[in-house]
This record gives structure tokens, sequence and C-alpha cells, in this order.
């Protein structure tokens, strides 16, 4: 694949080469992006799987192709993306250069998005091309997550002479390229976390109490309630906050602290942090009155300064 692609709007001239295409890593990830080549023309080739689950997924999206071990799946592919946990990633980039399975002209293309094209370096010197392509997204390990890279934001990472490639290779398979500075990798990724992954726990956490309360349908009760609350968000940040929090209602805000230290004392720790973190927010953004933000942070105080200190997962 030549790494310098036209300026122009992509059409069919300007598509990267068809590629032969591995995967390292039979994750929830790395098959639904090389379905996602498949359908753009390029071809799986390879894959590599440890877990009886790595291969099922990998079987039920890339049928036919073959389960090899990873230095195998380097030889055969011209494109190689590396799927595996953060944690991982340095000693295998390490140890796939280290002995020699790295060919020169490859692309190498990892999916973590606390790393930049830095973590590639071995390869690098190895002559491999390196991409940091990391979907914004969350992976079921399904074939719905191939339809929900249409759109999806990639953070990109790599060399400037590589950048178009990279760019190309995400439109290629439906999404949006939105280039991120090497040294901005961990920031992004943790700001993706904080509001992905904590979201999930949010609102696990709120069926289950709801589920205490008596509501026989949680998700259904929550769900206009909280997409509305994204959509809100999306548009307009702080200003859609809304509650006893951005009210001032201290009052409330200890009547939740108390229903929840007897029925989930898991919970309070998430609560009093949110609301402490809502209570600010709202007071920098003029939402939050000060003589009413007095009452409420010294209710939030109170659970902090508590006569035995937090209970078991509480906030200290």
């Amino acid at each position: 694949m030549n790494a310098s692609v036209s300026k122009e709007p992509l059409d069919a001239r300007d598509r990267p080469a068809r590629l032969t295409v591995g995967v390292v890593g039979a994750g929830r990830v790395g098959p639904a992006l090389a379905a996602s080549l498949q359908l753009a023309g390029h071809r799986p080739v390879a894959v590599s799987g440890v877990s009886d689950a790595s291969r099922r997924r990998a079987a039920a999206l890339l049928p036919d192709v073959p389960l090899v071990e990873p230095a195998e799946v380097l030889a055969r592919a011209d494109l190689v993306l590396l799927t595996v946990p953060d944690d991982v990633l340095p000693t295998l980039v390490e140890g796939l250069a280290e002995t020699g399975a790295v060919r020169p002209g490859q692309l190498l293309v990892h999916t973590s998005g606390r790393y930049g094209a830095r973590v590639l370096d071995p390869a690098l010197r190895a002559g491999a091309l390196p991409l940091a392509l990391h979907p914004a997204m969350t992976f079921t390990g399904t074939a719905v997550d191939v339809q929900r890279l249409a759109g999806c934001s990639f953070g990109v990472t790599a060399p400037e002479e590589l950048r178009l490639a990279a760019e190309a290779l995400v439109i290629e398979m439906g999404g949006e390229p939105e280039w991120i500075a090497e040294e901005s990798r961990p920031l992004y990724h943790a700001a993706l976390a904080l509001g992905a992954n904590h979201l999930v726990t949010l609102v696990a956490q709120s069926m289950e109490l709801l589920a205490k309360a008596g509501v026989s349908a949680p998700d259904r009760m929550l769900g206009p309630l909280l997409g509305a609350a994204l959509d809100n968000a999306l548009r307009s940040g702080d200003a859609a906050l809304t509650g006893p929090v951005a009210r001032g209602d201290a009052g409330t805000v200890a009547a939740h602290i108390g229903e929840l230290r007897t029925h989930a004392p898991q919970a309070v720790a998430g609560y009093v942090a949110m609301a402490r973190t809502t209570a600010d927010r709202a007071l920098a953004h003029g939402l939050l009155k000060a003589e009413l933000a007095e009452d409420l942070l010294g209710v939030l105080a109170d659970q902090e300064r508590r006569p035995g200190g937090p209970g078991p997962g509480e906030a200290r």
C-alpha cells in the first residue's frame, strides 16, 4: 500500500490497494474491524486467538479464515491488526520485532486508546509502517459491531507521512478519523473511559436500585430519561444539568444518601462523589446559587466526616 494518499475526496481510484488482513488477538474489536475491512474489499487471511470465546468470535465474524499463531498472522498479512489488551501490547510488539516476524513495508495497526504510534517503535525499526487507530465505540463481539462502525469516530495517531493512509483506512471502515497527537493519547483515552465506562456502571447501578424500589421494568423507565439526558448533555454541556444537586435541594440529597445507606451502602461513594462534582460544575456555570450551595456542600461534607469514617466502598 502506498503511504501517500491523494488529498482529493476518496473515490474508487483513491482507495488504498486491496490488502491481505490479519488479526492478532480475536477479542471483541479485531474481528469486527477485519470484517469491516472485508466489506471494503480487503481480504482477511489469518487470525490468532487463545480463548474459546475468541475462537468463536473469529468463526462468527470471519468464517473460513484460519486460526494460526501470531507470527504466522504476520507472515500472511499486509495489514496486521494488533487488538490485544493495553498492558499486553508493548511486550507483544517487542516480541514480534525481536523474532523477525515483522516485515518491511507491512502495515502494523494497534487499536489501543492509551497508546499512540510510539509503542510500535520496535516494529518501525524493523521496517513496519505504524498506525494507531482507536475506534471510540463499545464492542459486543457480535456482527452488530460492524454496523456500529458506520459514523464511529476513530482516534488516529501515526507518523505524518502515514497520516493520510491511516485516515483512508478509517474512512473505508465507515468511520470518521480524528487526529490525536501522540502526547495527548492518555488524556484522550481517559476522557472516553470517564464517559463511556462509568456510564455503564451508573446505569447498571440505577437499574438495580429501581428494581429494589419495586419498578418492574427499570430499563424501560430509564431508557427515555437517559436518552434525553444524553442528548441534552451533548447539545448543551453543563447547561443541561437538572435535578436536586443543580437546584441546591440539600434536604433531598440528604434523604437520598440516607436511603442508599439503608438499601445500597455500596452506592453511597459514587453518589456523594458525583454529587460533589455536579455541584462544583453547577456553581462554576451559574446554575447553582451560592446561598443554596452552602447547605448542599455541607451535607456532602458531613457524609465524609461521619463518625467511624465511610463504610465499605464509601468515599474516603
